[in-house]
């Protein structure tokens, strides 16, 4: 092998800067499981909702598999976090529906969620405490050390948020245009169609982002360390109390006094 052939260490920490990124980012945003469980409730509604125009059919078998969801993954001893997210979105989705007996208002609560979240991520990236970095902190084990101890990273979230806010913005400028001039049919299948492409985006866009961005400061090994570091100084004193004390014996005391 050439010395070209041979990796660096810079491309070896590159790399490795990829890889923790890429879990990171599979494990806060659900990965392909997790994809499919915020999809499959709301193609089953539309799906029942286009072949036979039944409201209550339609939104219990979406509820009914929702609720399927959480329960394989409680069996299973998974994280439910995604799995009950999508519980309650459906949740809200059916009572609303429900409620004004309009099939097209199964989507709103999802669609305001969905707009309230690109407000919050462009709010917060405009305020300098991105919201994507106090999502991801604790994932990187950084916490909020990035705010004031990494800047390179602080601009990284900030990119991400930006990018999340204006592609969940235009998300939203499509859907809520069809949610008062297309039918229930029509708004489900865009809706659909637009789950996945937008967040693929985004989460493509909050890597590339991250992998150029200074590595995370892990804060849990630097109070570990320091904890460490404490036990092993006040070890260091009581053994060298344990000394002194063990040097100063009655004979010892009396031949000073002496």
């Amino acid at each position: 092998m050439t010395s070209l052939d041979k990796p660096t260490t810079e491309d070896t920490s590159a790399d490795d800067a990829r890889a923790v990124t890429e879990a990171a980012l599979f494990e806060a945003f659900g990965g392909v499981r997790g994809m499919v469980e915020t999809v499959l409730p709301g193609l089953l509604f539309v799906s029942i909702y286009t072949v036979n125009k039944d409201l209550h059919m339609s939104a219990i078998a979406a509820l009914a598999v929702s609720l399927v969801l959480v329960v394989v993954r409680l069996v299973m001893k998974d994280t439910v976090k995604h799995a009950f997210s999508g519980v309650f979105g459906v949740g809200f989705g059916v009572v609303f529906a429900m409620m004004t007996g309009n099939a097209k208002d199964f989507y709103l609560p999802g669609m305001l969620y969905t707009l309230g979240l690109a407000l919050a991520y462009i709010i917060t990236a405009m305020a300098g405490v991105p919201l994507i970095g106090l999502m991801l902190g604790p994932v990187f084990r950084e916490n909020l050390s990035w705010r004031t101890r990494n800047p390179g990273r602080k601009k990284a979230y900030t990119k991400a948020s930006w990018a999340w806010g204006l592609i969940l913005l235009g998300k939203s400028a499509i859907l809520f245009p069809l949610y008062w001039w297309a039918d229930t049919t029509q708004l489900g299948w865009v809706l659909v169609a637009l789950k996945i492409p937008p967040f693929l985006l985004a989460v493509y866009l909050t890597w590339v982002f991250l992998a150029k961005a200074p590595p995370p400061i892990d804060v849990f090994a630097e109070m570990e360390a320091k904890e460490r570091e404490e036990e092993k100084r006040e070890e260091e004193r009581r053994a060298a109390a344990a000394q002194e004390n063990g040097g100063a014996t009655p004979a010892g005391r009396h031949r000073r006094q002496g």
